[in-house]
């Protein structure tokens, strides 16, 4: 469902903003009976959740609070995900790193135990196949995230050079992690309401790090990491525990954390400067022209050794010819494929992904111009429904992230 949540978030977004309290139209639904549910489904609907299709699931666009209340809530005190349309995987043996060090641009090698990273797997032209968080759990075992509508083709490339990588002797094997859920849990009060339901020490634990611990009684794998720009973590437990793990961290929260749908995690998204695969990221966008050169570890800068490494090494030394910005913009919310003209009038790009920010109060936008006129304080104009609109390239992440760092 490709851009599928940027157009059904920023809908709704647009008509709760204007006062539209009704539920999102009947056209965006599609036969239920075909999507798969998340072992909270009912605990959603039993919350007045609104249930949407998205990458072949039916997952809760929002709940009671509009999507500008939830995610205005999440930055001032916290919300909870239900992620588990994700797909959690472990790659395991003495050459797991060596072998997804082929498949993606971080220097797996590199991370300490306990450490992860965003990353890229590319493809031989060194587009994204897809953006994914990682972590070397062991020297023998990766822990990895893909998106719910990547995992088929994600599934089928790892698999494909798993192979061949075997064949050749590579000592290396995958377990794909469906007998668990994920949740997510983002905000100010993400790690002091998770601290009740832990012995381990959270003050201790930074961003980007993984830990096998006990919450709430069961063991979990809890990574330091979100989508939001606000602390958080990410919980994998058994999905026998899924619901009573939410019930807890609500309950523990004292009404303050809420259940949040994915109409909010996309505005929080956005406002945080972060990419959506299938708007942001596409199979035909390099690492270096999405602004994620950073995710490309030193020595695979020297080194290569992954899929489109030529063509991704060649932009690093000369440049790219697009970079992804962001924009403010007056009039209507841009849209995904918005037209990007400079003052002349002449088309330098398109936007990819848009809406109104509920915490700024405006028009935020990011997407791709010809390199020259990607400097913050470039003045453009953004076409939406055949009328220009004024807008300017900004610095990105619109509103500062919060991520748990050591001082």
């Amino acid at each position: 469902m490709r851009g599928g949540l940027w157009r059904l978030g920023q809908s709704m977004t647009r008509r709760l903003g204007h006062g539209d309290k009704k539920s999102v139209a009947f056209r965006y639904f599609s036969n239920e009976a075909e999507l798969k549910r998340t072992v909270l489904y009912d605990f959603h609907v039993a919350n007045g959740g609104k249930m949407v299709p998205f990458a072949g699931w039916s997952m809760p666009i929002q709940y009671k609070d509009s999507i500008m209340d939830s995610t205005v809530n999440c930055r001032e005190n916290g919300s909870l995900f239900d992620v588990s349309h994700m797909c959690g995987l472990s790659l395991k043996g003495k050459d797991s790193v060596q072998f997804l060090e082929k498949l993606v641009i971080a220097d797996v090698a590199g991370l300490a135990p306990g450490a992860g990273s965003l990353t890229v797997f590319t493809n031989e032209k060194g587009g994204a196949i897809d953006d994914s968080v990682i972590t070397k759990v062991k020297d023998d075992h990766i822990y990895l995230v893909v998106n719910a509508g990547c995992r088929d083709k994600d599934l089928a490339h790892i698999e494909d050079h798993m192979k061949a990588f075997k064949a050749k002797g590579g000592d290396v094997s995958w377990h794909i992690h469906d007998e668990r859920s994920l949740l997510a849990l983002q905000g100010p009060l993400a790690a002091p309401v998770l601290q009740h339901l832990t012995k381990e020490d959270l003050s201790k634990m930074y961003f980007g790090e993984f830990r096998v611990l006990d919450i709430n009684g069961v063991q979990c794998f809890l990574t330091r990491t979100g989508y939001t720009g606000e602390d958080g973590f990410e919980i994998s437990i058994p999905s026998e525990n899924a619901v009573d793990l939410a019930k807890a961290i609500l309950e523990k929260s004292e009404g303050k954390i809420r259940l949040t749908g994915l109409g909010a995690r996309d505005s929080l998204r956005l406002e945080a400067g972060l990419c959506l695969y299938g708007n942001d990221l596409e199979q035909h966008i390099t690492p270096i022209e999405a602004g994620l050169t950073w995710a490309i570890g030193k020595r695979r800068r020297a080194e290569g050794g992954f899929l489109g490494a030529d063509v991704i090494l060649k932009q690093l030394e000369e440049g790219p010819k697009i970079r992804r910005v962001g924009f403010f913009s007056s009039g209507p919310p841009p849209r995904s494929h918005s037209e990007i003209q400079d003052e002349g009038g002449n088309n330098i790009g398109e936007i990819t992904s848009g809406g109104f920010s509920p915490c700024l109060k405006k028009n935020i936008a990011m997407g791709y111009v010809k390199s020259g006129l990607h400097k913050a304080g470039t003045k453009v104009q953004i076409i939406i429904r055949g009328k220009s609109n004024e807008g300017v390239v900004t610095k990105m992440p619109f509103v500062p992230t919060k991520y748990y760092k050591p001082s």
